[in-house]
């Protein structure tokens, strides 16, 4: 499980329907399990998103290990552009904020 800072102002794009639609065009099939919206993908078997706060995004995943390299590949490169269009922050600005936060204690 990880919890991901969403981008000030970006919570408007995630309202209603749209972290939805944001996880069906990278996973396909999604379907809602209580608050939680929970797909597969590739590498996958499971993943789970949920909004905690405006600024706070949940994501767990399980993962199915006996699938070929490049299947685990496609499937990492799909959660981080679905992690990045959810919270508005790439890659290098969501390892910078965590690295800020566990330097504060904060995680």
């Amino acid at each position: 499980m990880v919890e991901y800072d969403i981008k000030k102002g970006w919570h408007s794009k995630l309202e209603g329907d749209g972290l939805k639609d944001m996880m069906a065009t990278e996973f396909g099939d999604v379907r809602e399990e209580g608050d939680t919206l929970v797909a597969s993908f590739g590498a996958m078997s499971r993943v789970e998103a949920r909004i905690v706060s405006k600024t706070v995004l949940h994501v767990a995943t399980e993962a199915n290990h006996d699938v070929e390299d490049s299947v685990i590949l496609d499937s990492k490169r799909a959660l981080n552009r679905f992690v990045e269009a959810a919270t508005g922050f790439d890659s290098k600005q969501r390892m910078k904020r965590a690295q800020k936060k566990a330097k504060e204690g904060k995680l």
